[in-house]
């Protein structure tokens, strides 16, 4: 039997609010800050690269609005300066059975920036609106 990429339209997304569809994730990315090194004497004249401190994207769920949903609005509410109400959120990508096969795990988020939905008197598309969340750690599962 042929082995087929995972489709990536079927995933659900754990905030520790409510349980809503989103439309659309972006930003889970990680990576390392590349550093950059010559010592004086060395033979060779270029730089070395070596790992540094891991960096995190910014992640941004996107999903439709809901007449009196402001559970979004409400967790970015809670900010103040210097304190923020943290959360893990887990992001599965799910199988035909609903079952998570690929999981993202992002550690002590918090709400950044809301964007509402564009106004368009010409259009016929749904409202969505959506919110950007900063995090301290990226984990990914992934169990094939």
């Amino acid at each position: 039997m042929a082995a087929y990429p995972l489709p990536k339209f079927h995933f659900q997304v754990d905030w520790g609010g409510t349980k809503i569809g989103f439309q659309e994730v972006t930003g889970l990315d990680v990576e390392f800050e590349k550093l950059e090194y010559r010592e004086g004497s060395s033979p060779e004249y270029s730089k070395i690269n070596m790992p540094g401190m891991i960096k995190y994207t910014d992640v941004v769920l996107k999903r439709g609005v809901f007449k009196g949903d402001n559970e979004f609005y409400d967790w970015m509410k809670s900010n103040k300066l210097n304190k923020a109400e943290r959360r893990d959120i887990t992001i599965s990508l799910l199988d035909e059975e609903h079952a998570p096969v690929v999981v993202w795990k992002l550690l002590n988020a918090w709400p950044m920036k809301i964007q509402s939905t564009d106004l368009k008197g010409e259009a016929s598309e749904v409202a969505v609106e959506s919110i950007t969340v900063v995090h301290e750690g990226l984990q990914i599962l992934n169990e094939g």
